[in-house]
């Protein structure tokens, strides 16, 4: 079995795959488990929860976007798995050509989600990753990585207004009644929500137009099913595309 990490500014993602079919899912807050034998008791639990052998593990790959983070899962792997993890990066045979300006900037998250999005849905393609930050994508028919945009992510944002304005609170995320809202919470929410779809629409246009014609777009993360149904041109949400797509990166460097 395969062991797929993806470990995210707020979260840290796991999925199991026996092959191509992905067995289990996991998400844990990655501000509630601090230590490292703290990952490793709560990961095997899920394993022994979910009726899985976490001793037939024997590959274990990772993505992650925290380097504080890359030593704690490192050992993870090492230690509850008895395996030497691979951390996908720039240099990393992915079958993607990288055209960003210092590959090493890029984060492998956004390599991680092209290559499965390039695997599921074919290229030209856009990728929109709604997470602690919303990343935008781009891959060109070449199987090219042309960059992209990021911006602060849904929560992110609102969490700053929210910490910066005395009278301001944190609301709930969903789509409001009414553009024009006669209360403060419901114009938050309208603002939070109206206001990313047409800025996430409003990128996506620009983002066609640039790569010279249409694309077909992809979003996961964890507010992707929301904005899915909100947005005109995101054609599918993908939730497990990270996990799919360290899974093929690693058969990749099978061969």
């Amino acid at each position: 079995m395969l062991l797929a990490i993806d470990g995210g500014n707020t979260e840290v993602k796991l999925g199991v795959f026996q092959g191509p079919e992905l067995l289990k899912t996991w998400r844990l807050n990655r501000e509630e488990l601090r230590t490292t034998d703290e990952y490793g008791i709560q990961v095997r639990t899920l394993f022994d929860l979910a009726g899985l052998d976490a001793g037939k593990v024997d590959a274990v790959i990772i993505s992650s976007v925290v380097p504080d983070l890359n030593y704690m899962l490192q050992w993870l792997a090492e230690q509850y798995f008895k395996v030497t993890p691979i951390f996908v990066d720039h240099t990393t045979n992915t079958g993607l050509t990288i055209s960003y300006d210092e590959p090493s900037e890029l984060g492998s998250d956004r390599i991680v989600d092209a290559v499965a999005a390039v695997e599921k849905y074919g290229a030209p393609c856009v990728v929109i990753d709604f997470g602690t930050a919303t990343t935008f994508n781009a891959i060109n028919s070449k199987r090219e990585f042309l960059g992209g945009i990021i911006v602060p992510g849904i929560m992110t944002a609102s969490n700053a207004l929210a910490a910066r304005a005395a009278k301001l609170k944190m609301v709930e995320f969903e789509r409001p009644r009414k553009v024009i809202a006669s209360s403060t919470v419901g114009a938050l929410q309208s603002g939070m929500y109206f206001g990313t779809v047409a800025m996430v629409d409003g990128l996506i246009e620009l983002i066609r137009e640039a790569m010279g014609g249409s694309a077909k777009v992809i979003a996961t993360g964890g507010l992707a099913p929301l904005m899915g149904h909100a947005s005109e041109y995101i054609d599918a949400v993908d939730e497990t595309l990270t996990l799919d797509g360290l899974r093929i990166i690693y058969e990749i460097n099978q061969t």
